[in-house]
């Protein structure tokens, strides 16, 4: 069973043979490992109360870390973090932990970002970053999230949240349906663009610039699902299959936070061979 997950893991990524090469070792320097939790965390709703909150004897849980670098809000996600807990809890009666550790740059932030996002699950902000100083986990934080069995060994490793092939690898572990696959048929895309350049706004105008792919293959396109890099960017688009021939035009909205120059990215998982599409937007907000 071992050697089908790590077959498994290392085919959620990219396909690129040496980035596929790297994630291989990756994966089997952490798969089977312990994570070592620290002997008493803090665990808070938003910031403000603390919960007893206790995660021991589940036969499975989900554990999170985020790190300080970069824009903590732009890595949370926690609107699709909900999603997915709500999703998990609902196949598994609530038998399923999910363990968030964040160390924070701000706390003030990160407390704001919970109740803006509206996530009261509990969450240990570990400010001396002791988690990770028992751990040292992987930089990228496509590798920062584990899904761990009873003796808290790593089973799975990859952000649910960030590629729609890890939460189907999560969700089939968890449910037993590991052994059963699925085909799904290939097709080929063209874009107009990779990259949209917005030039220079006033920072409080929102944007809207969009990406075009066109269907070149015989079978119909399908977008499983698209992930951007911040909260301060959404898409729109048609969600229904796109046949032979079509275009699916993505409309990126943009709502800079403030003034600044930005460059981010768009991920766009759908069924073509060298998926995810990476998709690039930048321009100066003034």
């Amino acid at each position: 069973m071992r050697c089908l997950y790590l077959l498994l893991i290392t085919s959620c990524f990219y396909s690129c043979k040496d980035r596929r090469d790297n994630i291989t070792r990756l994966v089997n320097e952490w798969e089977g490992k312990e994570i070592v939790f620290p002997a008493h965390s803090i665990f808070t709703v938003q910031g403000e109360d603390t919960v007893l909150f206790s995660f021991s004897g589940a036969d499975y849980k989900i554990v999170s870390y985020i790190d300080s670098v970069g824009c903590t809000g732009c890595k949370l996600h926690l609107p699709r973090w909900r999603r997915f807990m709500y999703k998990v809890d609902t196949l598994m009666n609530n038998s399923v932990p999910f363990v968030f550790y964040f160390h924070p740059k701000n706390i003030e932030d990160l407390c704001y970002i919970t109740r803006r996002d509206a996530f009261t699950h509990p969450v240990c902000f570990d400010v001396s970053d002791e988690f990770n100083a028992l751990n040292h986990f992987p930089s990228e934080r496509a590798f920062q999230t584990f899904l761990l069995d009873r003796e808290n060994k790593i089973i799975a490793i990859g952000n649910p949240i960030l590629n729609p092939k890890v939460k189907e690898l999560y969700l089939k572990i968890l449910t037993g349906n590991i052994s059963k696959t699925t085909t799904t048929s290939m097709t080929e895309v063209t874009l107009d663009k990779l990259k949209l350049d917005f030039g220079s706004f006033m920072y409080s105008e929102i944007q809207e610039r969009s990406f075009v792919l066109t269907n070149r293959g015989e079978t119909p396109l399908i977008i499983q699902d698209i992930i951007t890099s911040c909260g301060c960017m959404k898409v729109r688009y048609d969600k229904s299959p796109v046949p032979p021939g079509g275009k699916l035009e993505i409309t990126v909205i943009y709502k800079a936070e403030k003034a600044e120059y930005f460059n981010k990215t768009i991920t766009v998982y759908c069924n073509i061979v060298s998926s995810p599409i990476m998709l690039k937007i930048e321009g100066s907000a003034e």
